[in-house]
């Protein structure tokens, strides 16, 4: 489970939005469904990952946060050993919705389809 304790702990201030970017920006392909949302490509790469927070709101026990994530994907498994064409990266997006709870920082993240 993923746990968001530094925006958790930003709450209710001005960083808040701030603080989650940085977060989800660390966490890396493995724990957002990166994979799940590519657009072009057919793997999804840990690099260049950025985020923007579109909206924040709560309920007693929870903060939901809908966030665009920019990454990128390559195409694997098409070329010979022999081929010299490069491994050309491709832009992606995808946008995803954060739930994290306000007791524990646990967080589940859902890709939100278009």
């Amino acid at each position: 489970m993923i746990r968001l304790g530094k925006a958790l702990d930003a709450w209710g201030t001005p960083d808040f939005k701030e603080v989650l970017k940085r977060e989800i920006e660390q966490l890396g392909a493995s724990q957002l469904p990166l994979q799940q949302g590519l657009s072009t490509g057919s793997h999804a790469v840990d690099s260049k990952l950025g985020a923007m927070i579109i909206s924040v709101s709560e309920d007693a026990n929870v903060i939901h946060a809908k966030a665009g994530i920019f990454y990128t994907g390559i195409i694997t498994g098409c070329s010979c050993a022999d081929d010299p064409s490069p491994v050309d990266e491709n832009a992606e997006y995808c946008e995803v919705q954060l739930d994290i709870n306000k007791s524990t920082a646990e967080t589940s993240v859902v890709l939100l389809k278009e």
